[in-house]
């Protein structure tokens, strides 16, 4: 926690998810049960039609409860038994967004995870819900 607690309003491009380093939000909140990260839509996150492209914002929302989920403290990697995703609105390019997740149920082997993607505005872009099992995987063992 005190790691992450550092990382607030730092580019997030030096984590274990490739994937998130390619995103390359930056943390604006986070503690035991909610994380929120900022992101800036780009060109290349964006499909032919130049709004962003809902497997990326698929990708926001899992990376964000992923890390929430590791903040939360489990000594065991967790990974996703689903994701579930409404899109709701568009987002275009220049455009800040931020994705929240909210722990709402830690359970002995399952997490529950429900997140969002607002604009600067407030309108809401998207919505996820999602549960995360418990591996045999211990985060130490991870490297």
């Amino acid at each position: 926690m005190d790691y992450f607690r550092s990382q607030v309003g730092k580019t997030l491009d030096q984590t274990p998810s490739a994937a998130g380093n390619w995103l390359a939000g930056t943390l604006l909140k986070v503690d035991e049960h909610e994380i929120r990260v900022a992101y800036r839509v780009r060109p290349e996150l964006c499909n032919p039609g130049r709004v962003l492209h809902g497997g990326i914002a698929s990708l926001m929302l899992d990376d964000v409860i992923g890390m929430g989920n590791f903040v939360a403290g489990s000594e065991f990697l967790m990974t996703s038994i689903n994701l579930s995703v409404d899109f709701l609105s568009a987002a275009q390019v220049g455009e800040r967004l931020e994705v929240s997740a909210r722990l709402v149920r830690s359970g002995t082997n399952v997490n529950h995870w429900e997140a969002e993607i607002r604009k600067e505005s407030g309108k809401l872009v998207a919505k996820a819900s999602s549960n995360l099992i418990k591996t045999h995987v211990r985060i130490s063992e991870l490297g």
